[in-house]
């Protein structure tokens, strides 16, 4: 496409402003009208400068994000897993889900310092508290969920200071459901399409997903006697994570497209697969310990498969000027057309 053809607004074959977008006042007065009149200008072809996107994609590095936002799932799932154990008697289900939490957020957030390159600038973050700030909030959550995680585990494993441990063990459960979620706001709150569009339902999404991935991880490590409530919330997390993501999908129109193309597609695709057999297989795996494994490895992938998938999707409409222009451009009309 050459620089003649591109105009100030980024699209071919259209006048600047106005028209470029609405396709000009005779073209609506020919819709609404019913005269017969003609648009004067021709509708217009979506492209951007010399083939470079509207928005600039997303900065972060693939492996190390979409790994810190299925490990901070896992951990605020886990968290409140064993609490609910350690209330119900089950010291060999809460156990495992502490260690697992602790495992998981001290991963997360290595991969959070490894993106941002050098560790100083996890601590900048804190030098304010902005509640506007999905990022802000989310820095300050984590420097309180991590001490506690840490805390509920390590007292576990030594035996001793059981009173610190089980107030180490409830805070961690209260911050756990904002630390499996907040990730979802947080991509919500960029201008990437395929994230900002879902901004309603991809929280649930995530709530889904972590509670799948702790699940499978408790069926897969704890004792079948005493994995009941692990495999209720299998159910009940997949279910969750299915229903709101085929929800978010019917709502946000063109800009799901990517979660269904290419790379994404095939994540997400495996996602919902792996999270509905696992789900299944949670439930007979009551006597079986194979089936109990098995599940359990199915939840974990699923879950991972779905974080990389959102990722994967969002870089995708990103980098297309179609997933931008065209949502604006419909919410334009719709505007418009309003008596």
């Amino acid at each position: 496409m050459s620089g003649s053809d591109v105009t100030r607004d980024g699209v071919r074959g259209a006048r600047p402003g106005r028209d470029a977008v609405t396709g000009g006042r005779a073209g609506r007065r020919g819709r609404r009208g019913g005269r017969g009149e003609r648009p004067v200008v021709p509708e217009a072809e979506f492209g951007s400068y010399y083939g470079l996107p509207v928005i600039s994609k997303p900065p972060w590095e693939p492996l190390d994000i979409a790994g810190y936002l299925y490990l901070g799932g896992l951990a605020g799932a886990s968290s409140l897993l064993a609490a609910g154990a350690r209330l119900t008697g089950r010291p060999g289900l809460a156990a495992p889900a502490r260690t697992a939490a602790a495992g998981a957020i001290s991963l997360s957030l290595a991969a959070l310092v490894h993106d941002l390159g050098r560790p100083a600038r996890f601590l900048y973050m804190l030098r304010v508290c902005k509640p506007t700030s999905p990022m802000s909030v989310g820095s300050w959550l984590l420097a309180a969920y991590a001490p506690l995680t840490l805390t509920a585990a390590a007292t576990a494993v030594a035996g001793r200071y059981r009173l610190l441990g089980a107030a180490a063990t409830a805070g961690a459960a209260v911050l756990g459901p904002a630390v499996a979620t907040y990730t979802a706001v947080l991509l919500s709150d960029t201008a990437v399409p395929s994230w900002h569009e879902g901004h309603r339902e991809l929280p649930f999404v995530f709530a889904g997903s972590a509670a799948g991935a702790a699940a499978g991880l408790a069926l897969a490590v704890a004792p079948a006697g005493q994995a009941g409530p692990a495999r209720r919330l299998a159910v009940l997390g997949t279910a969750l994570e299915l229903g709101a993501f085929h929800t978010m999908k019917r709502r946000m129109g063109l800009a799901a497209r990517p979660f269904g193309q290419g790379r994404a597609g095939l994540l997400v695709r495996a996602a919902e697969l792996l999270s509905a057999g696992g789900a299944v297989l949670s439930l007979c795996s009551a006597r079986d310990r194979r089936l109990a494994v098995a599940a359990g490895a199915a939840l974990l992938a699923g879950s991972a498969a779905l974080r990389f998938g959102v990722f994967d999707a969002g870089v995708v409409s990103a980098e297309d000027p179609v997933y931008t222009v065209l949502p604006q451009r419909e919410r334009l009309e719709a505007r418009g057309s309003r008596p």
